[in-house]
């Protein structure tokens, strides 16, 4: 339950207040370890420890920020992947930090698809973003994947927060995420994401990335977050033909059919279709 006082903190409050919690790991995170530990013995890839943190927002944002203290120490280059961070870490160092971490509350059905959002996201940037010469995929990856941690975040230490900004939108009091809330809380959960980064340092690639507006990889960043929720939202979500018709713009030289080859979880049969609507949005003249 929020205290009185907290009901009234805005997000400078809010991100003093998480940027300070002990952040916590998804279960599945340490029983991959092991399950890989089990199979390989104790050698093992910086690959294969890198995919456990870009399937775990929590734990790649633990990493992160321990990479870049050592970074800083040593003044390398700054951290902008996973795989960079485990580097910088050591196999070791990844034991410690996963195994004592906190678990998440899976019974937690908000955080969980929050969660599975995020991931969505990275995935879909790891795909898009490989089809321009110019972009890091993994770089975008990796900031689709904490864009969502402010939410993530009042998820696990103030949940009431983003339930009532859910409740407001699903009753029709808001049209989109992001004004509920507004509306709910007073400000948007990206905004509490970028404020938190700024505390923890985070490189500033990253944090253009997250805020999405600055130049092409930024606004490859945001279309994955924005595609990722509408993905998750059901595969007839209207919003979705414009999001290949707009990743057309941002990586030309692809197919519409491909862009929407790349999108996870979807059959055929809906992938056609969001195809077709992109096409009649980029050509009018074929509807």
């Amino acid at each position: 339950m929020l205290s009185e006082h907290q009901k009234h903190w805005g997000v400078d409050q809010w991100a003093a207040y998480l940027s300070n919690q002990v952040m916590p790991c998804m279960p599945r995170s340490k029983e991959r370890l092991l399950d890989i530990v089990a199979e390989r013995g104790e050698q093992l890839a910086a690959r294969d420890l890198a995919d456990i943190a870009m399937a775990d927002p929590f734990l790649c944002l633990r990493l992160l920020r321990q990479a870049e203290g050592r970074r800083v120490q040593r003044l390398g280059h700054e951290t902008t992947t996973t795989l960079a961070a485990v580097m910088q870490l050591g196999t070791d160092n990844f034991h410690q930090v996963l195994l004592t971490s906190p678990e998440t509350d899976e019974g937690n059905s908000g955080l969980a698809e929050c969660e599975a959002r995020a991931h969505l996201a990275s995935q879909l940037a790891l795909r898009w973003g490989a089809a321009r010469a110019d972009i890091a995929p993994e770089e975008v990856a990796m900031a689709t994947l904490l864009a969502e941690i402010g939410e993530l975040l009042l998820w696990s230490f103030a949940e009431e927060l983003p339930r009532q900004a859910l409740v407001a939108l699903y009753a029709g009091r808001a049209a989109r995420s992001a004004q509920a809330q507004v509306d709910t809380c007073g400000f948007r959960f990206r905004d509490l994401t970028l404020k938190c980064a700024e505390i923890w340092h985070l490189p500033p690639l990253l944090t253009q990335l997250i805020r999405g507006i600055e130049n092409t990889r930024a606004s490859l960043c945001r279309l994955c977050i924005d595609t990722a929720r509408h993905i998750r939202s059901g595969p007839d979500d209207p919003a979705l033909p414009s999001d290949i018709a707009e990743a057309s713009h941002l990586i030309p030289g692809t197919s519409l059919e491909w862009l929407a080859g790349q999108l996870p979880g979807l059959d055929d049969h809906h992938r056609a279709a969001i195809v077709l609507k992109a096409d009649d949005l980029l050509d009018p003249s074929h509807a």
